[in-house]
């Protein structure tokens, strides 16, 4: 992601925003009220190289090609032509052929797809900056800053390089992206005295690809391109590996068992037809053909198919998925780690209550859409009929400098806690451009971390002059001597300054981020020093990033399905633990108390120490990209299957390095968005739910055609091996094997893909990831149906031979009775695939049109196979009459009827579901 600096170009040395500004520029040897000169300038980019990252390229259409064929089981097909091939069989080694090639152009063309969409999406740059050089102020290309330049910044711009700020004024920047903080960090020239403070509190700091939202600044370059917080970030994504999916290593480690099964098959075979006398050669041919028919070549096609089917569904539901394992990882997920700002949250301040020392003022309504009402103790109230309140009100949206923009969708430019005043004001009825007109500002005292307080000085209709103050509670409350109540100004006693601490306190225990609000009359000229204190309050506001209204009901279906949720958020503790305990998350397991563990006490931690404090937390707060990377790691050690999702730049390792990367399309940034496996279009957290779900109905749906492939592929070989040890004719040449591999298994298996959903799949908990696609009781319940499709068969082949004699145009005749039952035996066994308990009648019978389809077009199929002459000849088959029908049809519903009597008994037994 990111880009090298020149080999010579000095590592960082110094902690920036433990120094002075004025040390800051003499480090840099630049003068701040010039800029550096245009030859300094120049030598300073031969040292330092230009200031950019390297775009965060998609896949090639190469790559995604190539990546078609990375399977071991495709391998094994790979290997099976080249053995046709060389034996001869052509036609064999060509239909295995067309199957690989079938699945490596669906998987590409499906990846390449959702590739495609994601370029759509990806579009964040920062082109231009504001500089002094020579003492001139420029408009340069980003990529042309190097350290020492001095950069001038207002409102609305991207900063395009880290630096140190040498002036400000009422400088706000937000840095969500990099540090997932929902509120803009407030900006001044004072130095921190600790090297280790985190981003978000580096307040005399700016950094690349954050944005201003208000007032405006100065600052010195200190780093660019790679060397930067951004490129730092970029460093880690380079470095985080990407793990196989589940479904990947699952498949492999089936594909290696296949590799052990057929060359022990190949031998066998070989060995018991050599010793009854047979030709060696010969017995080497058949068993290797058995061998090459025992391979399931429809698996990767149907596996592909079935993945692309559920990339497309997914796309339906506003989930971008850009590789096809990624799909069912989803389904195998156990524990979500979500940030909060974006993801949880709607990353829109809004003004949540009014507090008055007389009432409490509930206001509904999230974001900056103007709907809600204004409530009492639960009642509706008129805001503008009280005095107090509509003062409260007044008093936020003058003395602010943001603005609101409707929209649709409605959104602040400048400061959003100011503009969540603006919101709360035009709520009510009060147009904000109505009230800047009716009371012209004429003085305003810029906010200051110092005084932390912000004065505006208007002119009202009457002609009086009145400042209009907000700040913090604490500092504004000193400043205090009376208090506005409906009768009136009157005097701030003691008891009630108490009593507005407290509820200030209260206030902020619910994570509200709170301001208060004050007034008094001024003459002119106005005096700061005079005109700041014997201030009149008037209410405390609290406001909050609300959650989106859909995540907490997200969350509890989680919790239901089994799936651990843990917050990962660069937010205040108090602020994170306030918004998990509305969502629930104290319900996870392993938290009975909801603690929020502080980035600050993640430092140093050992290896067990991680382990530890993974296991059972439910909140991080205030973490840094490093940790993010190493909770996931801890839980992935833990044999978690870790979904991670996110927006900013702060999130791109952790997202890279989860078993599934999660980013937010519309928020989301670049980085975030490349480094994820899949994108959430609309940003809705339940939209997650919503993949999850369809990523276990996807693995159940593999299980199923899993399930009726390899039953059916052992039906064949068992139908084979066995007249070989007993030395009857083979029932089935290579041809008729190979068809049945390609039309009865391909065509059911991808119907039974297309399955709905089983009821109660989300209320059942996540399924082992360590368990194989064929653990011990699913592979005796294949070999079982296996033997019984496989007796079946046999049995009708025997009385065909009873019947036609054993000559060449007697086994044909029987040949094709064995092949037609095999056929029609595996087309109805599908339906008992459907549910390994629930019975296939009894069970929404005719749920799946596809299902219906494919079993229709396999009978048609094979009915071609017999009497349409040219597969007739190539297949070897001929017509049968009314006697052989019968005995097909009775031996080919015999599996199903013993199957499914099987699962009646099981239900009067154990009580499985029928």
């Amino acid at each position: 992601m990111s880009a090298s600096p020149p080999p010579d170009a000095p590592p960082a040395t110094h902690a920036w925003h433990t120094l002075p500004g004025p040390e800051v520029a003499r480090l840099l040897e630049v003068d701040p009220t010039t800029g550096l000169s245009a030859t300094d300038a120049e030598r300073s980019r031969q040292r330092f190289g230009k200031n950019l990252l390297e775009h965060a390229r998609g896949r090639s259409p190469w790559s995604i090609l190539l990546a078609q064929f990375a399977s071991l089981m495709v391998g094994l097909l790979v290997a099976a032509t080249c053995v046709a091939f060389l034996m001869g069989e052509y036609v064999e080694a060509a239909a295995i052929l067309v199957v690989v090639v079938l699945n490596a152009t669906i998987g590409f063309l499906t990846e390449w797809k959702a590739e495609r969409t994601l370029a759509a999406l990806e579009k964040q740059t920062v082109p231009t900056a504001h500089v002094l050089r020579d003492g001139n102020p420029m408009l340069i290309p980003a990529a042309e800053l190097v350290p020492g330049d001095v950069v001038l910044v207002t409102a609305g711009d991207r900063i395009a390089a880290d630096g140190r700020l040498l002036e400000v004024v009422r400088l706000q920047v937000e840095e969500a992206a990099l540090t997932g903080e929902s509120v803009a960090a407030e900006k001044d020239c004072e130095p921190t005295g600790d090297a280790n403070t985190p981003l978000g509190d580096r307040r005399s700091m700016v950094f690349l690809g954050t944005a201003v939202t208000n007032g405006r600044g100065r600052f010195v370059v200190t780093e660019t391109g790679a060397r930067t917080e951004m490129g730092r970030i970029g460093k880690l994504i380079d470095e985080a590996g990407t793990r196989e999916s589940p479904l990947d290593r699952k498949l492999n480690q089936l594909g290696r068992a296949l590799v052990v099964i057929v060359l022990a098959l190949c031998a066998v075979i070989v060995i018991a037809g050599w010793l009854r006398g047979n030709s060696f050669l010969k017995m080497l041919e058949v068993g290797i053909s058995l061998a090459i028919a025992a391979v399931p070549e429809g698996l990767p096609a149907v596996a592909t198919m079935t993945l692309a089917l559920g990339m497309q569904r997914m796309a339906r539901m506003r989930a971008i998925v850009r590789r096809l394992s990624a799909v069912e990882t989803l389904g195998s997920t156990t524990i979500i780690c979500t940030d909060k700002t974006g993801t949880l949250t709607r990353n829109e301040m809004t003004v949540c209550v009014y507090q008055t020392l007389a009432r409490r003022v509930e206001v509904g309504g999230a974001g900056y859409e103007i709907r809600g009402d204004f409530q009492v103790d639960g009642q509706k109230i008129d805001p503008l009929a009280d005095a107090v309140l509509r003062r409260a009100l007044e008093i936020g949206a003058l003395c602010n400098d943001s603005k609101l923009s409707p929209g649709p969708p409605a959104t602040i430019l400048g400061d959003p806690t100011e503009g969540a005043l603006v919101v709360a004001a035009e709520k009510a009825g009060l147009r904000h451009g109505d009230l800047q007109k009716q009371f012209s500002r004429v003085a305003e005292v810029p906010f200051s971390s110092h005084a932390q307080r912000m004065i505006t000085v208007h002119r009202a209709p009457e002609g009086k002059a009145i400042a209009c103050v907000k700040g913090a509670p604490g500092a504004l409350l000193a400043l205090c001597d009376r208090q506005l109540t409906d009768a009136g100004a009157w005097p701030l006693a003691e008891g009630d300054e108490r009593r507005i601490r407290a509820l200030n306190d209260e206030l902020a225990g619910r994570a509200l981020r709170v301001l208060a609000l004050a007034y008094r009359e001024v003459s002119e000229p106005f005096d700061e020093a005079e005109h700041s204190r014997d201030l009149i309050f008037v209410a405390l506001v609290g406001m909050l990033d609300p959650l989106r209204e859909e995540a907490k009901n997200a969350v509890a279906v989680c919790r239901e399905a089994g799936i651990r949720v843990v917050m990962i958020t660069g937010d205040q503790p108090a602020t994170a633990r306030e918004i998990a305990r509305q969502l629930g998350l104290d319900g996870n397991p392993g938290s009975a108390l909801l603690e929020a563990v502080h980035g600050r006490d993640l430092a140093n931690l050992d290896e067990p120490g991680w382990q530890r404090i993974v296991a059972d937390t439910a909140v991080f707060a205030r973490v840094s990209p490093e940790h993010k990377l190493r909770i996931v790691e801890a839980l992935q050690t833990q044999g978690a299957i870790v979904a991670m999702t996110g927006d900013g730049v702060n999130d791109a390792p952790a997202l890279k390095k989860a078993d599934i990367g999660i980013a937010m399309g519309i928020k989301g940034t670049e980085v975030a968005k490349e480094a994820s496996a899949m994108i959430i279009t609309d940003d809705n957290f339940a939209t997650i739910v919503g993949a999850v779900e369809q990523g276990r109905v996807i693995y159940s749906n593999i299980i199923r055609f899993i399930h009726y492939l390899f039953s059916c592929n052992f039906s064949e070989i068992i139908t084979v091996f066995i007249p070989i040890l007993v030395g009857w004719p083979l029932p089935l040449v290579a041809l008729q094997i190979l068809w049945l591999n390609m039309i009865t298994d391909v065509f059911p298996a991808l119907a039974l893909a297309l399955e709905p959903t089983t009821p109660g799949l989300m209320g059942r908990g996540p399924r082992d990831p360590k368990r194989p696609l064929l653990n011990a009781p699913f592979l005796w319940m294949i070999t079982w149906q296996a033997v019984l499709l496989s007796t079946s068969t046999l049995a009708a082949f025997y009385v065909a031979m009873q019947w036609h004699g054993v000559n060449d145009r007697g086994v044909t005749h029987s040949t094709t009775v064995a092949f037609m039952t095999l056929a029609l035996a595996q087309v109805f066994h599908v339906f008992s695939c459907r549910s390994q308990r629930r019975s296939a009648v009894l069970s929404a019978f005719f749920a799946n049109a596809w299902l219906w389809g494919a079993v229709v077009l396999c009978i048609a199929l094979q009915l071609a196979a017999v009497y349409f002459a040219p597969l007739n000849r190539v297949l070897h088959t001929t017509p049968l009459g009314g006697r052989d029908w019968l005995l097909v049809v009775a031996c080919s519903l015999g599996p199903a009827v013993v199957i499914e009597a099987i699962k009646f008994v099981r239900h009067l037994i154990y009580g499985d579901e029928v």
